[in-house]
């Protein structure tokens, strides 16, 4: 079989999937190719939905990755609205909710992941209680704002946290809760955490820590508030639950597909089965050695380029850069690498007011970086992981010694 006339069938039509049959396309693949997507919108930005797009900055076109007569003319079947519900790897078939079936002869999983809900009996069920995930999320809890006062955040994440921002400059009274220690505790180091307390505190943000949700009440359906392990209770009008997500993985696993966190690929992309592949936030691969899976825009981009380049017949595998970012008022986090197994924290002050960065290192190695509004530190620390080269932490920590001249 030709790769480049082969029968390509991609599940998931977020940024993943969009990134790579655009690329099968460039890369001169000219077979029947389809993008599967549950969503009734063309493929569109995620990160603008809980910023731009919730605050009446941007319209809906806008968060579009590419006009719609991109698909037409690129010769992409683009199927909206319609679900995957089986694999059939013997006859290389993919069932939609609607009856139909797609043969395939190469298939590609982007399912991407799904915010994980509160279950009914804590009152995950009631009205008013929303996540922060799809567009039809960002629209659903837009137009609950004009009937809300107080809101009730549980999560102390970066969603919850993104989300208590914008709530906050919408006018709302907004309280935070986290069942951790600390805000970020999964994900930052306490630097980074207090400075987020801070800043958020400073608008006018209730931050909780340490206080474990028992259940949302209601009353006619609807939800009143919160109320904590330790009795206390949090009236609210509206609750925004933000305690993580979950790869989608059980469309692979009802085929037989290995599994774990994620649907398991090797360096090309590739599932347990050599025909089909996977990538974004659903992908779990190996990186330096250990299986990892990054839930970000750029990984979902280049990973579904490089799985489109190892459907055609591509040999190098995909190294990941991890990067990612959130705005939160008028800061911009920037984060570069992974600060996986670090044992030292250093801070570093940035040029203006309110500029700092973070440093990760581990055994002596710069692992990471967490920037607000420090671009320049952000930029010169993700060069420096990606080459390899770490800096004396004492030196970096210097606000004295000039970055450029540590190199």
């Amino acid at each position: 079989m030709d790769a480049k006339s082969a029968r390509i069938v991609v599940v998931g039509a977020g940024q993943a999937g969009a990134s790579l049959v655009a690329r099968l396309r460039a890369l001169g693949h000219a077979g029947p190719l389809t993008l599967v997507g549950a969503e009734p919108d063309p493929p569109y930005q995620r990160p603008p939905l809980s910023k731009a797009y919730l605050k009446g900055e941007m319209e809906r076109e806008r968060l579009h990755l590419r006009p719609t007569s991109f698909y037409e003319e690129a010769d992409i079947d683009l199927r909206l609205g319609r679900s995957a519900t089986s694999i059939d790897r013997e006859t290389r078939e993919v069932a939609l909710d609607d009856g139909t079936r797609l043969p395939f002869d190469l298939l590609a999983l982007a399912t991407g992941a799904a915010p994980r809900r509160l279950p009914s009996a804590q009152g995950g069920d009631l009205a008013g209680v929303l996540e922060m995930r799809t567009l039809a999320d960002a629209d659903a809890l837009a137009a609950a704002l004009p009937r809300s006062s107080r809101a009730l955040i549980v999560g102390g994440g970066y969603i919850g946290l993104e989300a208590a921002a914008v709530l906050r400059e919408k006018g709302l009274a907004v309280t935070l809760i986290e069942a951790a220690p600390r805000i970020l505790g999964r994900v930052a180091a306490p630097e980074t955490a207090d400075y987020f307390r801070d800043l958020h505190r400073a608008h006018g943000v209730e931050i909780r820590e340490g206080a474990a949700l028992d259940r949302l009440a209601g009353s006619d359906g609807r939800v009143t508030g919160g109320i904590l392990a330790d009795g206390d209770t949090i009236p609210a009008d509206l609750a925004l639950v933000g305690i993580g997500i979950r790869p989608e993985t059980a469309l692979a696993e009802a085929a037989g597909l290995a599994t774990g966190d994620g649907i398991l690929v090797d360096a090309a992309c590739r599932t347990s089965d050599p025909a089909i592949f996977a990538a974004g936030d659903c992908a779990r691969f190996p990186h330096h050695g250990h299986p990892i899976r990054l839930e970000s825009v750029p990984n979902a981009i280049d990973q579904g380029e490089a799985a489109a380049a190892a459907m055609l017949g591509a040999e190098e595998g995909y190294l990941a850069r991890p990067w990612f970012w959130s705005d939160q008022y008028d800061v911009k986090l920037q984060i570069a690498g992974l600060n996986t197994g670090w044992d030292r924290i250093l801070t570093r002050p940035g040029g203006r007011p309110g500029a700092q960065s973070v440093w990760y290192y581990g055994a002596g190695r710069l692992l990471a970086v967490d920037a607000m509004n420090d671009p320049r530190a952000y930029m010169t620390a993700k060069r420096w992981i990606e080459a390899g080269v770490s800096p004396d932490p004492d030196a970096v920590a210097d606000p004295a010694r000039d970055l450029k001249s540590l190199a």
